[in-house]
């Protein structure tokens, strides 16, 4: 029998918060990264396009299990528009298809228009979006010339203020819900101002409890990787640090050993229902974890960074 090939790379765990840099997709910039830091294993929560800029979470090692949960998170982004012109992909990188003359506009007339924008909405996806259509991204589909039927999806715009007002441009602030199309909320809005609008610029500004402030450049993170592995990984924040908005539970002893092996324990004062942070010993983060009906804490995904079993 062959020798079983061992994985590339370092075994790295925890989340950088990248600036994103215009002009680069985000994979590309999750590439760039992962070489940098000599990673085995790492992943993006959440793409932004070419266009935007801003947060961009990239999860090593075990901190790709709670990718999912950043995935599901609400997004907080800046947004300016270009009113008055309409395009192919809702974004200044998108051919122009409509061209119309702005309106004399107010922030009172704007504020009117953004109102049925508020709260729960629909939203039908824009043909260039990686939304699948029998198998096939829309995005695929528009490039070959081809439309078809989308359905509306709900979101929830928890947030939409107008920060700037300079005819023919238009900025915008919008807290949302994950699913949210910026391009579309923006093109929906410039048909309701009666003259079309675009995507001119967009940077996303947090993402669940993460905000713009802790973010770095890929300019950072190569100045760091000339310094060596430990600057570098002095970037990164851990893994629980994108679940801070659960409960933890705390767990010594017998209960800790019994949850290491997938049983679900009592733990006394544990909250009622819900996902949780786990903990032994108050310090050392296990994993993630949920309230069962019988009032028990069960695993859910633990961390393999965590101490020696027991022997």
């Amino acid at each position: 029998m062959g020798r079983r090939r061992r994985p590339k790379g370092r075994n790295v765990h925890g989340i950088l918060l990248l600036d994103k840099p215009v002009g680069l997709t985000s994979n590309e910039a999750l590439q760039a990264v992962k070489r940098l830091y000599q990673a085995r294993k790492a992943g993006h929560t959440g793409s932004l396009d070419p266009l935007a800029s801003g947060l961009l979470p990239i999860c090593f090692g075990e901190a790709t299990k709670v990718s999912g949960f950043l995935l599901d998170a609400d997004k907080h982004y800046w947004v300016r528009c270009r009113l008055g012109e309409r395009t192919t992909t809702g974004d200044a990188e998108g051919d122009r298809i409509a061209k119309a003359p702005v309106p004399a506009l107010d922030a009172a007339a704007v504020e009117r228009a953004l109102v049925p924008f508020r709260g729960a909405i629909e939203q039908v996806p824009p043909m260039y979006s990686a939304v699948k259509h029998k198998g096939e991204r829309l995005y695929k589909l528009a490039r070959e010339g081809v439309e078809v039927e989308r359905k509306p999806r709900p979101v929830i715009i928890r947030e939409l203020r107008l920060l700037a007002l300079d005819p023919p441009w238009l900025e915008l602030e919008i807290r949302c819900t994950k699913g949210t199309y910026v391009r579309t909320l923006v093109d929906d809005l410039g048909q309701a101002l009666g003259c079309g609008a675009h995507v001119a610029a967009l940077r996303r500004l947090g993402v669940g409890a993460y905000d713009d402030e802790a973010m770095v450049t890929l300019d950072q993170v190569e100045v760091r990787a000339g310094e060596g592995f430990a600057a570098l990984d002095a970037l990164l924040l851990p893994v629980e640090s994108a679940l801070m908005q659960w409960p933890s539970v705390d767990l010594k002893g017998d209960a800790a050993f019994y949850l290491r092996q997938g049983q679900p324990v009592l733990v006394p004062h544990a909250p009622t229902s819900g996902w949780v942070r786990l903990y032994e010993d108050g310090d050392h983060f296990l994993g993630m974890g949920c309230i069962l009906d019988d009032g028990r804490v069960a695993p859910k995904r633990l961390m393999a960074t965590g101490r020696p079993r027991a022997s």
